[in-house]
């Protein structure tokens, strides 16, 4: 199984290629809407498995193509509902906010972040996918204060901080299909160990068909959220840990491949406390059978669970960018 969404061709884009779109007090003539080429080799977004599922992005929004920095930046802190189609580098300075009702996905394998990652902070309904995000100062993806996101077949190197970092009261999400390599601190999901105020009862994260290929640690490393779902990644080489439950979280993990990993998971990381963590129909091969406490019920959703031993093969196949 390489993906559990479904693909809709967008109707109607001849009318938004030929149009002018004033979004956010400024406007976009031409180069900063798809072309009819683009459009033919893309995909519109369908539907999530998981926390994430009932995110829609920008969908229903105009469809504008960029390719510098400038447009970028703009469009994707606009109030406006937007789906932004990457084609070609983006070269940025600083984190970018993404706001609201936003879609940002690469065209083919040309949309590629580098020099800074994507902060999505205070926002509700986002979708990022088919990107290419490399060479961060920060983290390549931040998700704060955020509900209703869905992170998908992106491929992720080399940020400064983390690959995927999801904290402060976010909920609702979907993190799938994505590659991660040459990433040290992977995926942190809750802040600190002091802030279940915020983190209780929320950070709700599905995390499957990933490849964590050599990541070192924080696959993810998980503080407060119940349940967090873990299913059908594929950890490959994984050299300081996979999985860590940490400070009241309850974490499942179930139907992965984990091969060369010798700690898969465990109870407990750094100075944080234990959580909770239930492993179920995993595969190992030439790695450790990890470390299971307390109890963890089950998911509010349906779900399809490959084999185990089939995970392999389905997220090299399937996952990082141009494998939609």
């Amino acid at each position: 199984m390489r993906r559990t969404s479904a693909r809709f061709r967008l109707a109607g884009f001849a009318a938004i290629a030929t149009a002018v779109a004033t979004l956010a007090g400024f406007t976009a003539i031409n180069g900063a809407t798809a072309s009819a080429a683009e459009e033919a080799d893309t995909y519109v977004v369908g539907t999530p498995a998981g926390y994430g599922r009932s995110t829609t992005g920008g969908a229903g929004g105009s469809v504008v193509t960029v390719s510098n920095a400038t447009d970028f930046i703009n469009y994707a802190k606009s109030s406006s509902t937007l789906e932004i189609r990457v084609n070609g580098t983006i070269n940025l300075s600083s984190m970018t906010k993404v706001a609201s009702n936003k879609t940002i996905i690469g065209v083919g394998t040309s949309g590629r972040i580098t020099g800074s990652g994507l902060n999505v902070a205070n926002a509700n309904n986002v979708i990022l996918q088919n990107l290419t995000l490399s060479g961060s100062n920060d983290d390549a993806i931040n998700v704060q204060y955020s509900t209703n996101v869905w992170i998908d077949h992106n491929t992720i190197t080399g940020a400064n901080d983390g690959g995927i970092d999801i904290k402060r009261a976010s909920d609702n999400i979907t993190v799938s299909w994505n590659r991660m390599y040459d990433q040290d601190k992977n995926m942190l999901l809750g802040h600190d160990d002091g802030n279940g105020s915020e983190d209780r009862g929320r950070l709700h994260v599905s995390y499957h068909h990933n490849w964590f290929d050599g990541t070192n640690q924080r696959n993810p490393r998980v503080r407060f959220g119940n349940v967090v779902h873990v299913f059908n990644n594929y950890y490959d080489g994984v050299g300081s840990y996979g999985v860590a439950s940490t400070e009241e979280a309850g974490v499942l993990v179930e139907g992965n491949y984990f091969e060369n990993t010798d700690d898969p998971y465990h109870c407990g990381e750094g100075d944080s406390d234990p959580g909770n963590l239930r492993a179920t129909n995993n595969y190992f091969t030439g790695s450790g059978s990890g470390q299971t406490c307390g109890s963890v019920g089950g998911v509010p959703y349906s779900y399809s669970l490959d084999s185990a031993s089939s995970v392999k093969n389905n997220v090299m196949n399937g996952a990082g960018v141009g494998r939609i």
